[in-house]
């Protein structure tokens, strides 16, 4: 490949790790659905598990507490020193690794099962992520991961909010199509068997739709990113934004309640 276009996947990377050192606050939100990825994926004690993209390390402490053999690596390595806080209150032993799914320093076959919860889908390049997780999950290990349905809230949100921001430096694929599961199954492909999916919810207090934008706005990456980029470029168009966030999210807020529907997937390798 040639190296303008490795810098441009560099570019997006650092951008990333940038937007998602903010994460923190949400990791309460992100525990519940920890558990039942962890049930989906049927942990068992003595099993060897890699949480991908792990952020503040929910799914990898879950997993842990079930007595599995657990590392857990993010980009980001702000989020890592949080996991690394987390295990630590816990009382659970996780190994942690600051790192990209793209380049995993794992070796062939490493790992019993591989889990990511709406984390790997925000590598740029869908196809080497999912060589990566595979390529260290054992034939006949488990695959399993959490994301945002298209359809739905968090699937509409990354839409509306790529639309409000410059093109990437290279082309790549919205994260929220790794919600469909038509997408799903291409992209895992012959490489696995019994494939599962299951859908579950998330619901999010919210006093006001106000309130849920302003906590997206200082917590998720993406948004983040474009908040600096209109703040700067074109500040009615960011105020468009948020009328339009807002009037999202009022479609699937209730009693200070947003739904945020979510997919899980589950899958064998051949």
């Amino acid at each position: 490949m040639e190296a303008k276009t490795m810098d441009a996947y560099a570019q997006i990377k650092e951008s990333q790790r940038q937007g998602w050192a903010h994460f923190i606050p949400l990791e309460l939100l992100t525990t519940p659905p920890a558990a039942k990825l962890v049930r989906f994926a049927d942990i068992q004690s003595g099993q060897r598990v890699l949480d991908v993209a792990c952020g503040t390390g929910v799914v990898a402490i879950t997993s842990a507490m079930r007595g599995a053999r657990t590392t857990g690596l993010d980009l980001t390595p702000e989020l890592i020193a949080r996991a690394r806080e987390n295990s630590s209150i816990a009382g659970v032993d996780v190994e942690w690794h600051v790192g990209d799914v793209e380049e995993l320093p794992f070796e062939k076959g490493a790992f019993d099962v591989v889990l990511s919860q709406f984390g790997h889908m925000f590598a740029p390049r869908p196809e080497v992520a999912v060589g990566e997780m595979l390529r260290v999950l054992k034939p006949g290990g488990t695959i399993a991961f959490s994301t945002w349905p298209t359809e739905l809230f968090m699937g509409r949100m990354f839409r509306l909010t790529a639309s409000y921001l410059p093109p990437p430096p290279v082309e790549i694929p919205s994260p929220a199509i790794w919600g469909d599961p038509n997408v799903i199954r291409e992209r895992l492909g012959t490489l696995v068997r019994d494939l599962r999916f299951d859908r579950a919810m998330i619901t999010v207090p919210s006093l006001s739709p106000q309130h849920n934008r302003t906590m997206m706005e200082k917590t998720a990456g993406p948004v983040i990113k474009m908040v600096e980029h209109l703040s700067a470029s074109d500040p009615a168009r960011l105020e468009e934004f948020r009328r339009k966030y807002e009037a999202l999210v009022d479609e699937y807020r209730d009693d200070n309640m947003v739904r945020q529907g979510y997919i899980m997937t589950r899958a064998i390798k051949a």
